[in-house]
């Protein structure tokens, strides 16, 4: 009878090891999530010790290099620090709003905040075939080479579980 009881109980802590290994969240990670879709895709690159990214692309109209960069905050939210591009206009400011401070150099101009902290962004992918990639730990990623052109990204940090790794797509090659 004890060895009966003691076998479902070795049975449920298995059972219980296994299912929060699966399913707790605690791999944080960046992710891109598709928005407006009924089944989104999700693609997430894990996070290391490094808490700087940048995204990088070619505006669709300027055709000229933008660099945006983020830090990632304690509590998962995005502090923009800066931007760096070539030209004015057209989604690119040519002055300094409250809070901000734009300086040119040789041509290029760099708008820093002073403490912008977002929980997320939407990043549009064009359909223009123009560069777009995010560098993480000194490694660009092309975002193109597996994000559908025409499509939105809701761009945030989370902690995900293996559950939602194995369902997931891995930026840097892995699944």
């Amino acid at each position: 009878m004890k060895f009966g009881k003691v076998i479902l109980l070795l049975i449920f802590l298995i059972t219980s090891s296994v299912l929060i290994l699966l399913f707790y969240p605690y791999k944080q990670v960046i992710v891109l999530e598709e928005v407006r879709s009924e089944q989104p895709k999700l693609y997430y690159l894990p996070l290391h010790t490094d808490r700087h990214f940048q995204v990088n692309y070619i505006h669709s109209i300027h055709l000229s290099n933008v660099k945006e960069q983020y830090e990632i905050t304690d509590n998962e939210k995005l502090r923009f620090e800066f931007m760096q591009y070539e030209d004015v206009a057209i989604g690119l400011p040519g002055y300094a709003d409250e809070g901000e401070i734009l300086k040119v150099e040789d041509g290029v101009y760099t708008l820093t905040f002073e403490n912008r902290v977002i929980d997320s962004f939407v990043l549009y992918v064009g359909r223009v075939d123009t560069g777009l990639s995010l560098r993480y730990e000194n490694k660009d990623y092309n975002l193109k080479d597996f994000l559908q052109k025409g499509h939105s990204y809701s761009f945030h940090i989370t902690k995900i579980s293996n559950f939602e790794l194995l369902r997931g797509v891995g930026i840097d090659g892995k699944k």
